[in-house]
């Protein structure tokens, strides 16, 4: 439980001091063990600290006032969808892209072109690097959590043909939160980096919110540092017309494992224990095959229905791809748990590799890394399934499908004032931009 916020919206309601106080211990002693004094004391002070903080609303100076507030586009993470890989979450990545667009100088690839991982010139020909953050339902499971992260950030600088040489952690856990969790994440994340033998160098170990966060949530990320010797990034854009399309087989990572532990499939998981996409990515760097290639990627971002889309509008290309194929190179006991829980395989990570290159150089690929062929490239700028010898539009939904009980609870659908939401999201990163341009300014300025 966030105090912080708690007091914060309560202040909001205009709620009485001393109810806030008196509703704010009970929830206090509800998760920690401690005695009533202190815990009164605890809630007093936090809003002591609110309260003045608060203060800055008064400030006359608009400049500060404007630097210490956030641009409000009253629409929330859960609403539009952030993090859950369907259309509300791709259009506020690129939001946030608008923002990065003005320091893409000294880059090669960048957040504009929805890559999972940038590429800036250095000494090496190109140094690659990603980052991800730990699946959030994987906090009581620490171990997992670790595993998935760095593996997932591994493949997003493996798929830009680079060659990983070093990772880095950040794990936040909250207050309450036993250290032990702390180690479990870190060998998770180390039983990769052993059997890939990419080294883990740093990390940073904190608390979520200092003293403001009650309870056990960890959240967490791992980052992946590559270099590109030869070659250029098989980046999404370089997709051309006439492509084949391959994919090797999938087993699922995060998003697989939280759907077994959360309806009890657990054997699924040792399915995903696996490094098989790292090892496969490593041979094509070291046979030299990875310059015959024009695009990979990981079928991660929504499953296939969010990659493809993302590739079609980035390349400006059509993918078209063979239902009876795709399916052929998911896990089987993944696929029959999906199947089992009626959840679409199209629409969730299944960590499959595709690579999209020349037709002359198939086979050499297909023998080097295990995959098969599932499409072919063409004219246009959507992504297609041919089932029955039929062509069906395959696009994100709202959301990706729904894996877990609580996410079909959510839903899928896509808000009825979704454009709304859109402009109001616009018009805050405009404000975000502007404070941006305004410092930019002033640091220029005191720098001369």
């Amino acid at each position: 439980m966030d105090i912080e916020g708690y007091i914060r919206r309560s202040l909001r309601k205009n709620i009485p001091e001393d109810k806030i106080i008196e509703d704010g211990f009970r929830r206090v002693m509800e998760i920690k063990e401690v005695s009533e004094e202190w815990a009164k004391k605890f809630v007093k002070a936090v809003l002591e600290e609110v309260k003045t903080t608060e203060k800055y609303k008064e400030i006359e100076d608009e400049t500060l006032k404007n630097l210490l507030d956030f641009p409000k586009s009253n629409v929330t993470m859960g609403k539009i969808g952030v993090g859950s890989r369907g259309e509300g979450d791709f259009f506020v990545h690129r939001e946030i892209a608008r923002i990065i667009k003005s320091t893409r100088v000294k880059a090669e690839i960048s957040s504009e072109e929805q890559d999972d991982a940038g590429v800036v010139k250095g000494d090496a020909k190109f140094i690659v690097v990603a980052i991800d953050g730990t699946h959030s339902r994987l906090s009581e499971f620490p171990f997992l959590g670790g595993f998935h992260v760095a593996r997932a950030a591994l493949r997003d600088v493996y798929v830009m043909g680079a060659e990983a040489v070093a990772l880095i952690s950040d794990i936040h856990l909250a207050d309450d939160g036993d250290v032990g969790k702390i180690f479990d994440y870190t060998a998770g994340i180390c039983a990769v980096s052993e059997a890939i033998d990419v080294p883990l160098v740093a990390g940073s170990t904190l608390r979520v919110g200092g003293d403001m966060v009650l309870g056990d949530r960890m959240v967490s990320s791992v980052g992946a540092i590559g270099v590109i010797k030869e070659g250029r990034p098989t980046a999404r854009k370089r997709a051309e017309v006439g492509d084949v399309i391959l994919m090797t087989e999938g087993s699922g990572g995060g998003t697989i494992t939280t759907t077994a532990l959360y309806y009890g499939m657990f054997d699924v998981i040792y399915e995903t224990l696996n490094v098989d996409f790292l090892i496969a990515c490593k041979k094509l760097i070291e046979s030299g095959l990875v310059n015959c290639i024009n695009t990979m990627t990981d079928v991660t971002n929504g499953g296939l229905r969010g990659d493809a889309y993302e590739i079609s509008k980035t390349a400006n290309v059509s993918l078209v791809f063979d239902k009876e194929a795709v399916y052929k190179t998911i896990n089987p006991k993944v696929l029959d748990m999906l199947n089992k829980l009626n959840i679409d395989p199209l629409g969730v990570s299944t960590d499959s590799l595709m690579i999209i290159c020349p037709e002359e150089y198939v086979e050499e690929i297909k023998k080097a890394t295990g995959a098969i062929e599932v499409g072919y490239v063409e004219e246009g700028n959507e992504s297609y399934l041919v089932e029955d010898d039929k062509k069906i539009p395959l696009i994100p939904k709202f959301r990706e499908a729904a894996y877990t009980p609580v996410k079909k609870v959510v839903g899928e659908k896509k808000p009825e004032n979704f454009e709304e939401m859109k402009e109001k999201v616009r018009k805050a990163c405009d404000e975000a931009i502007k404070k941006k341009d305004f410092v930019l300014k002033l640091l220029k300025k005191r720098s001369l």
